[in-house]
């Protein structure tokens, strides 16, 4: 039984040496066995099984080009080579199949014979990651996103109510609101849909992304730095815990101090420290001042989030 590295160069040596014949390979998921498709009996290739198949591989492409060129409807949701097959597979949603698609399908067939359908349950859609700091939208407003956790990210209470829907930085519908609290605390979780993908980093806008490893809280004097979709990266030291601000919405109890500096819509974004800025510290609350002058931020703590709400924190 050839090892998978080597039957894929027993495949590229046939579809070398074999040129017009060659009508694709496969590995047997079986048998481990690699097959080569060749479209005139009595061919050979050492190493792998022939099989005689009626459709080159360059004229498998060939039809997937032509396909490439019409614009499919929705329901459309794939199309592609398939060398086991000998065939271009293409792939409906049969929940929301069409006149559109069968439209389609038909002049996808009279263009080859080599087009077969298969019907799937669902459509692809892209996949997006969940970065601290990157910015988030409910409605008109805006925030950033804390840190990733199981089932979605951490952010401000203040930024949403429970059960309000969520978008991502690039506006695509991320989710909702699970669980928030503001005043008294500030912090909320978002469980996410299956388009976006929890990640450990956080944007140092301009820079490398930071890898989050744990939550250690840092002491204080310690530097920290934080991330916010509306000034980016900023750093200071940490000069209090458990400081109580008196919002107009009412008071928050537990916040740690700062002298980094913040601005609107920085709201809820990731606070980091330790080697590396490796080790989550909490998300924005709120402040005085701007990055122009400077000022005062306070923000959330971390772990009590993730104690709250039975939250595991994405690591890398």
């Amino acid at each position: 039984m050839a090892s998978d590295q080597r039957s894929s160069e027993i495949a590229e040596q046939s579809k070398s040496s074999l040129g017009d014949a060659f009508g694709g390979a496969w590995i047997d998921q079986a048998s481990g066995r690699l097959t080569v498709g060749v479209t005139k009996s009595g061919l050979s290739v050492t190493g792998a099984d022939t099989q005689v198949v009626k459709n080159s591989l360059t004229q498998l492409n060939g039809t997937k080009s032509v396909l490439d060129l019409m614009s499919a409807p929705a329901a459309i949701t794939s199309w592609r080579v398939d060398e086991k097959s000998n065939s271009v597979v293409v792939e409906v949603n049969k929940n929301v199949r069409d006149a559109a698609a069968d439209k389609w399908i038909a002049t996808a067939k009279s263009v080859s014979g080599a087009v077969q359908v298969a019907e799937v349950t669902e459509s692809p859609t892209p996949l997006y990651d969940l970065r601290g700091g990157d910015a988030i939208y409910m409605g008109g407003g805006r925030c950033s996103l804390g840190f990733s956790v199981t089932g979605g990210f951490v952010t401000a209470g203040h930024c949403g109510t429970t059960g309000t829907a969520v978008s991502g930085f690039n506006r695509v519908a991320a989710g909702t609101f699970a669980g928030s609290v503001f005043p008294g605390n500030d912090y909320s979780w978002v469980r996410t849909n299956s388009n976006w993908t929890p990640r450990p980093w956080v944007n140092r806008y301009g820079g490398a992304n930071v890898i989050v490893k744990g939550s250690t809280q840092a002491a204080v004097g310690s530097q920290i730095c934080r991330s916010g979709s509306t000034t980016g990266w900023r750093c200071g030291t940490v000069q209090a815990f458990n400081q109580t601000v008196n919002y107009p919405q009412g008071q928050v109890r537990g916040l740690t101090r700062t002298n980094a500096c913040a601005e609107p819509g920085d709201s809820g974004g990731s606070w980091v420290a330790g080697s590396g800025f490796g080790q989550a510290q909490g998300v924005t609350s709120g402040g005085s001042g701007n990055c122009s002058s400077g000022g005062t931020t306070y923000f959330q703590p971390v772990n009590p989030i993730l104690s709250r709400y039975g939250l595991t924190l994405t690591r890398g």
